[in-house]
Order: C-alpha cells, then sequence, then structure tokens
C-alpha cells in the first residue's frame, strides 16, 4: 500500500499588517499619556535651575562683599530679574544691558518675559556688608510657575540660603 503524506500547512513568519497597526496605536497611545509627564518634569526643572542660579549668586556676592571690601547689593528688579551691582538702589533691567548708570553691575540675571518662572521677594534688594560679613534685611525669595510647584529661598542674617519647597516638591526639603 502506498503512504499518502499530507502536506503540513506552512508557518508563517512575520506578523500581518492588522497586528503592526494595532501594535503601532497601541505605541503612540502609550507616548501620548507619557508626553504631558515630561512636560511638568521640565518646567520643575526650570524652576529648580532659576533658584540653583539665584542660590549661587546669593553666594558669589556674599565672597566678593568680602574679597572687595565693599558693600554689594542684590536687587530684585522685576518678577523675571535680578542685579548683583555696588550702588543704592534703583536699578533694573532693560533688554541687553542693566539699567545702572554709574555702578559697577556683577552680576545681572534676565530670565525674559516669556520664561515660566516667577520671583517675588518680600524687600526690594539686600546688601551684603563686608566687615561684619552680614546680609541686611534677611529675605525669602519665592519662585514659581504659574499652576505648578513652587521654591522659597531663605536667606538667613549671614548670607546662608536654606531652600524648600512649601508645596513638598520632590528632592526639596519641606518648608
Amino acid at each position: 500500500m502506498a503512504e499518502i503524506r499530507v502536506p503540513r500547512p506552512r508557518r508563517r513568519r512575520g506578523l500581518t499588517l492588522v497586528e503592526s497597526a494595532v501594535t503601532l496605536a497601541l505605541a503612540a497611545v502609550v507616548v501620548g499619556l507619557a508626553v504631558p509627564g515630561f512636560a511638568a518634569i521640565g518646567e520643575r526643572e526650570r524652576l529648580r535651575a532659576v533658584a540653583s542660579a539665584l542660590q549661587t549668586d546669593i553666594a558669589f556676592a556674599r565672597s566678593q562683599a568680602a574679597a572687595q571690601s565693599r558693600t554689594l547689593r542684590l536687587e530684585f528688579a522685576g518678577p523675571r530679574c535680578w542685579l548683583l551691582h555696588d550702588g543704592p538702589a534703583g536699578c533694573g533691567c532693560g533688554p541687553g544691558a542693566a539699567a545702572c548708570p554709574g555702578r559697577l553691575v556683577l552680576r545681572q540675571a534676565d530670565l525674559g518675559a516669556g520664561h515660566p518662572v516667577e520671583l517675588r521677594a518680600n524687600v526690594g534688594s539686600i546688601l551684603f556688608e563686608p566687615t561684619r560679613g552680614t546680609v541686611t534685611p534677611t529675605t525669602t525669595v519665592r519662585l514659581s510657575l504659574p499652576q505648578g510647584p513652587r521654591l522659597h529661598l531663605v536667606v538667613n542674617l549671614m548670607g546662608r540660603v536654606r531652600r524648600c519647597s512649601p508645596d513638598g516638591l520632590p528632592g526639596e526639603a519641606a518648608c
């Protein structure tokens, strides 16, 4: 008797067009859900970057007042600007340069009108006194995003800065 061979069905390899489309659709949904989270992370990092820059400028002002043996002023000249100079209060930030005629401007930070971070201090400026190494008056600078977390920089009498978050920002001390 002759043996009858039944052909085996061929094993398919690869994916069908429908399977590929479903996979791509699921991947698009996952990416779409993740993008807003990445935007929020980016904004928080911008807030932290501004806080670090201001904290560094406060430490710089303190050290330069002692090194140069003269009084220096850190002035908060608007919601997105601060200046370190050697004169009386009254400076402002302008396009490209500080508006401080006749004064030595050691630092200027102008975030620009489109920047999301805004700063508010409870004083207009602080003085760094070189002989005693003190800061007057003590201050709290509040940095905030329009719809997000806040950071506070608290400057004590000795010019040291404590950084905290009233909103429980991850990685920051609570206020």
